[in-house]
């Protein structure tokens, strides 16, 4: 199966005092990097992220992001010893009674009263909807790599074609090119004799044969074929096979002296470098 390094998946769970929402966006990389925001979530929860990406993702560059909210509770100390530190320091002022003072004159003196937050952060429902919003990635990436492979096919196809038609007619363009090959040289050197002028018309007709590049390229095509019909296809492998089509491509179509067929051979050579821009984005 195709699968493409560019995808989206989101996910959400919302109540009145709790709102967790993930959002995972991929795009194409060389190899698999992983950024988690906010990056102030617990190690053990970061791992979970990671170990689950790695083992749904091989390459891609993948954008996590958290909102979180979750119901706090406050926890408040009183700081007796702060008190009696206070309420020592001032009993010898003769303008203040310390009897006289209450808990609310000094209840906002700094250190008298320690407030503590306490959020009652629900890890399982995080990774709940973290694994919701990674499904949801991983399906559009599914989805995104079907249409690169309907892509390819549209463009293997006419290859083929081009190909079939190359090779049905190499004898014939290897023929024609041996005659005004033969014309030019006894117009040129009209001493040379008959069987010497064969045999440098041969080799120069040997130079612009085209069979091997043809051989070359329906193996690579199968190739191809293959390669986008297993189940974990490998990008990298197929970019390396279309950096060889488009090699024998570029060396037919410079081969090729007859109009109609180097525009086929021209035609092959484009389709090839459409299909490298695409597989740019395969997984």
């Amino acid at each position: 199966m195709t699968t493409s390094m560019t995808g989206f998946g989101t996910s959400r769970y919302l109540d009145k005092d709790t709102e967790v929402y993930c959002e995972i966006k991929s795009v194409n990389h060389r190899f698999l990097d992983v950024s988690i925001k906010p990056n102030d979530i617990s190690h053990e929860l970061d791992l979970y992220i990671r170990e689950a990406i790695s083992k749904k993702v091989k390459r891609g560059s993948i954008d996590i992001r958290f909102k979180l909210k979750f119901p706090s509770e406050n926890t408040y100390l009183v700081n007796q010893s702060s008190i009696k530190n206070l309420l020592s320091s001032i009993k010898d002022l003769k303008s203040v009674n310390t009897k006289d003072i209450k808990f609310s004159d000094i209840k906002d003196v700094p250190g008298i009263i320690k407030t503590e937050q306490n959020i009652r952060f629900n890890k399982n429902l995080v990774k709940k909807i973290f694994k919701e919003a990674l499904d949801l990635l991983i399906e559009n990436r599914k989805i995104e790599g079907k249409k690169i492979k309907k892509i390819f096919m549209l463009k293997i196809n006419p290859i083929k074609r081009n190909t079939k038609k190359l090779s049905s007619s190499n004898k014939k363009l290897t023929k024609i090119r041996s005659d005004n090959l033969k014309d030019k040289l006894e117009q040129l050197c009209g001493s040379f004799e008959g069987e010497k002028l064969i045999q440098e018309v041969a080799l120069l007709a040997i130079k612009h044969d085209v069979a091997e590049e043809i051989e070359r390229i329906n193996f690579h095509l199968e190739s191809l074929s293959k390669e986008l019909s297993l189940k974990n296809c490998s990008g990298k492998k197929i970019d390396f096979i279309l950096q060889e089509l488009f090699r024998e491509t570029s060396t037919l179509s410079v081969k090729l002296d007859h109009p109609q067929y180097k525009q086929l051979a021209l035609d092959m050579k484009l389709s090839v470098e459409e299909m490298r821009e695409q597989a740019q984005n395969i997984e």
